[in-house]
């Protein structure tokens, strides 16, 4: 099959993804605790929300504030974030040996708070993933919602058949097979690599 686009999650596929850290920072700058960040950020389904970008950047500090009941800045949460992220250089090794043959670029569930920001979030993304990462609250529906896909593969101009997506959930690799595309279960670099070797992708 020939590809034009191998599309990546995000989170625990290129970055360990570390929310006990998450927490902690923002519990600290906010003068709480993790338990009652993780109340406010998960539990009141406002992480969820934001996932599907019901709360734009102007507006995802002030109202995750008001649900904890103490002042967190939009730096703050970007912080956060950063803190959370660990590159894994094997994966990110594989997506520039990927890059030799086709585009590549990223759709994560994560807020658009964090748009315009992932240099300073995950810097070792790029300069390969430059212009090509793309959160799926831009779109109005979060993964696995299909509409996630086939409105990141419009804006790329990509079809869907087209398009690898790799992502550790496989709820996920379900809504991006039902809106046409190929799809793979993430479970580790070496197996996606020889996935991708299988595919004609000689990484």
């Amino acid at each position: 099959m020939n590809y034009d686009l191998v599309l990546f999650d995000l989170d625990d596929v290129l970055v360990d993804y570390d929310e006990a850290a998450r927490l902690q920072l923002l519990a600290e700058r906010s003068g709480t605790t993790p338990g009652r960040v993780h109340e406010a950020l998960m539990l009141s389904g406002f992480e969820d929300e934001s996932d599907r970008g019901e709360w734009s950047s102007d507006l995802y500090a002030g109202e995750l504030s008001r649900r904890l009941g103490a002042t967190l800045s939009l730096q703050d949460c970007i912080d956060a974030r950063a803190a959370s992220m660990r590159p894994r250089p094997e994966m990110l090794e594989l997506a520039q040996a990927a890059s030799a043959q086709v585009r590549v670029a990223i759709l994560t569930n994560n807020g658009t708070y964090m748009h315009g920001r992932m240099r300073e979030i995950c810097p070792a993304l790029f300069p390969l993933f430059a212009g090509a990462v793309h959160f799926a609250a831009e779109y109005g529906a979060a993964k696995p919602d299909p509409r996630s896909f086939l409105d990141c593969l419009a804006e790329r101009g990509t079809a869907a058949a087209r398009t690898l997506f790799v992502d550790d959930r496989a709820p996920n690799v379900e809504g991006a097979r039902c809106a046409g595309l190929d799809a793979l279960h993430f479970t580790g670099a070496a197996p996606l690599a020889r996935e991708l070797i299988g595919r004609g992708l000689f990484v």
